[in-house]
């Protein structure tokens, strides 16, 4: 199970259609430690580098970011790795989970013909054969409670959990030992999301997977993660475990975060 440590990581993006603007930093010197089958939330507005830092740990970053610091995967330096070694610790090692399953998914190919590619792409002994790789995927359907027959099914002849359901079985496919999951419930309705929620809780707990999850719902973190990072401009601004900093929080703007959620049965709200 790996170690993620976070060295002063600064992330620079180069303006290159309006070079007026100049360089935009979105991470300034952010250091974090995520320790072996550990959870960590990571909050913030939008704009706030939360997407950007969670991207970097895969170097899933456009050509345009430049990475400074440190970025050490089980004691490897991520930004250091030749591209042979990144791509085998993709899905393998670490893998993700997106926001928008429809615009992740390739419309055109069924789901479980997007799941068996990964296991192609990242041949075990245990998956060498079209036949493992096919009961793999249905093992893997199952495993986040879809139908087998949801397979054959196109992206689009399913409805946006039963595609943020399909986007988890992905990401573990190839067994990683880290799961990044990048506001995976934001578009859903809230019964849908804790769904979701729960199915993603509870597939960590059973596999012991390290897991990231980044929202802007402190509530959500809370539910998921044990310790919760609150990011604004580039910067963490507090750190903490997830109690404190949802309902103790130190710093000003993680209130003011905490406050903007509407609250069920509160008239002020």
């Amino acid at each position: 199970m790996p170690e993620l440590i976070l060295e002063d990581v600064s992330i620079t993006y180069a303006s290159r259609i309006d070079t007026s603007r100049g360089d935009v930093q979105a991470v300034r010197g952010v250091s974090l430690t995520l320790p072996e089958g550990g959870t960590l939330g990571i909050a913030g507005e939008s704009g706030s580098g939360k997407s950007t830092l969670a991207m970097s740990i895969l170097r899933l970053l456009p050509k345009s970011a430049r990475v400074e610091g440190q970025v050490l995967l089980d004691g490897e330096d991520v930004l250091g790795l030749s591209w042979g070694r990144l791509r085998a610790l993709r899905w393998s090692e670490a893998a993700v989970v997106f926001q928008g399953a429809m615009h992740s998914l390739n419309p055109v190919r069924r789901i479980g013909a997007q799941i068996e590619e990964a296991l192609e792409l990242h041949v075990k002994d245990d998956y060498r054969t079209e036949k493992a790789r096919k009961a793999r995927v249905h093992r893997l359907l199952r495993d986040v409670d879809l139908p087998q027959a949801k397979a054959s099914s196109f992206p689009h002849e399913l409805s946006g959990g039963q595609r943020q359901r399909a986007m988890i079985a992905m990401a573990l496919a190839c067994d990683p030992e880290m799961i990044i999951a990048d506001e995976p419930t934001t578009a859903l309705d809230v019964v849908v999301q804790a769904q979701v929620l729960e199915l993603l809780s509870g597939l960590v707990r059973e596999r012991g997977l390290s897991l990231i999850f980044i929202s802007h719902d402190l509530s959500v973190l809370r539910t998921a993660c044990e310790r919760i990072a609150v990011m604004r401009d580039g910067v963490v601004l507090e750190e903490g475990p997830s109690e404190q900093v949802a309902t103790a929080p130190r710093h000003p703007y993680t209130a003011a975060l905490a406050a903007a959620f509407p609250r069920i049965g509160d008239p002020a709200s």
